[in-house]
């Protein structure tokens, strides 16, 4: 019989938390390493499969409109149906569609495998966020599992490019989707034995507030995918964007009104979940930004292999690692807006030295000291952005609060790369780097005036 959640407070704390956090984090970070894996592995992937041009980059971005399309939806299942069941659910259909991205033997077999990856990551994240933040009560052990969480994650998305470029240049892009398979089986075998069901409250669904809430997010993020390619005036991009606010107007409208929201926006009255969550987008925006036009500077200027770049980038991952560490033991005393707004500023002033980048630099002179400054704020800065969000909404609402939460990450993250790209296609690498500065800067203003004590 399933083992329903019950209160730490009639229960007390769980001795299976820190190996089901440890199980958790890898969650983190396969859903967080399969959105970024394949950017390397694309001119491969276009040659194998004989993909127009252009097309290849679909293998991307159907992973991205899938995922964040249906995080909303997906942790509102979790609160209904159970997070430990969704987690599983989410978890195998993981494993089988990343074992039919392996198998393609076309790009619309490769595409098409994508979504479903997708959706079964949206399905993943908020369960198995909810799911933590159920085994550890608020306090010290929350802000430990959320500086591992975060730390985790920081890993997975520096660590694509490099296990991304290993992978493909060794055994072939094939293998960037089988690494998932025994990482998903060993989900599978422990999964039930260390996480217990929890719950939120009971209700019925809301297929209106699901539908307009998923193609509506759907619709912006490929806008913003697409806009680097079309352009913002485009008229595909602008039918897409006129499509999502439209169907954002009607989302409020009915959650208003529905006896049984998807997402009741009385929480958004909080300023904790509101500022927790935009800050999130912006420390996205100015991670995916910086990411994305550092990548392009060292193998278009510099020349380095992927190979080399990956490699490049373990001081950011190491420095990011270290200073999750340090904000889950600070953030309790400090404050959730001092963590934040530090993280803000440390990841600002790594930006702002990577402006100096020159055509004939060098990676110890122009890259490492603005990587290591980036990856500590990298790192503390989510850890006060998910405290923030998620321990302001009750047990109830905590999956969808993650879904939001990752929502905001995944759509920060998109909008930041296709802002920065075409920064990057008009003015340069300098002024690329500079647009992540001004997205950290508006965090800092966020984080100051809307996050507590």
């Amino acid at each position: 019989m399933t083992e329903v959640f019950r209160t730490t407070t009639e229960t007390g704390l769980d001795p299976r938390r820190w190996k089901a956090l440890a199980l958790l984090c890898v969650t983190n970070f396969m859903v967080i390493l399969d959105s970024q894996i394949v950017i390397l592995a694309l001119p491969s992937i276009e040659k194998d499969l004989r993909l127009a041009p252009g097309s290849g980059q679909w293998v991307l971005s159907a992973y991205l409109v899938a995922f964040g399309g249906l995080l909303l939806f997906g942790g509102r299942l979790a609160d209904l149906l159970g997070r430990r069941r969704m987690f599983l659910v989410g978890t195998a259909l993981f494993g089988v569609s990343s074992l039919l991205c392996g198998a393609a033997w076309s790009g619309e077999m490769l595409i098409g495998a994508r979504v479903v990856q997708g959706i079964s990551a949206a399905m993943v994240a908020p369960a198995a966020l909810s799911a933590l933040m159920s085994l550890f009560p608020d306090g010290v052990e929350r802000n430990k599992a959320l500086g591992c969480w975060s730390a985790v994650g920081g890993l997975g998305a520096t660590a694509a490019l490099l296990i991304g470029g290993s992978l493909t240049g060794s055994l072939g892009w094939e293998w960037i989707f089988y690494l998932n398979l025994p990482v998903a089986a060993g989900m599978l075998v422990f999964g039930p034995k260390l996480l217990r069901e929890s719950r939120g409250r009971a209700g019925a669904y809301d297929p209106v507030g699901a539908f307009t809430s998923t193609v509506g997010l759907m619709l912006l993020v490929g806008a913003i995918g697409l806009a680097p390619a079309q352009g913002w005036g485009s008229a595909p991009v602008l039918a897409m964007v006129v499509g999502a606010l439209v169907l954002g107007g009607l989302f409020v409208v009915t959650e208003r009104r529905s006896n049984a929201p998807l997402l009741p926006l009385r929480v958004f009255r909080s300023r904790q979940f509101t500022g927790g969550n935009l800050v999130m987008a912006l420390i996205a925006m100015t991670a995916w930004g910086m990411g994305s036009t550092v990548s392009a500077y060292a193998q278009d200027v510099l020349a380095y292999s992927p190979l080399r770049f990956g490699l490049g980038t373990t001081a950011m991952t190491a420095m990011t690692i270290i200073s999750a560490y340090a904000a889950q033991a600070v953030v309790a005393k400090a404050g959730i807006r001092t963590v934040a707004s530090v993280g803000m500023v440390l990841m600002g002033t790594g930006a702002f030295l990577l402006t100096h980048v020159s055509p004939s630099g060098s990676y110890f002179a122009d890259l490492f000291p603005g990587l290591v400054v980036f990856g500590l704020g990298l790192g503390g800065g989510p850890v006060a952005a998910i405290s923030a969000a998620l321990s302001s909404v009750g047990e109830q609402e905590s999956g969808v609060a993650s879904g939001v939460n990752t929502a905001a990450f995944q759509i920060g993250g998109a909008l930041g790369t296709a802002i920065t790209s075409c920064v990057v296609v008009s003015y340069g690498f300098q002024t690329g780097f500079t647009a992540s500065v001004v997205f950290a800067l508006i965090g800092l203003c966020v984080a100051f005036s809307l996050l507590r004590r």
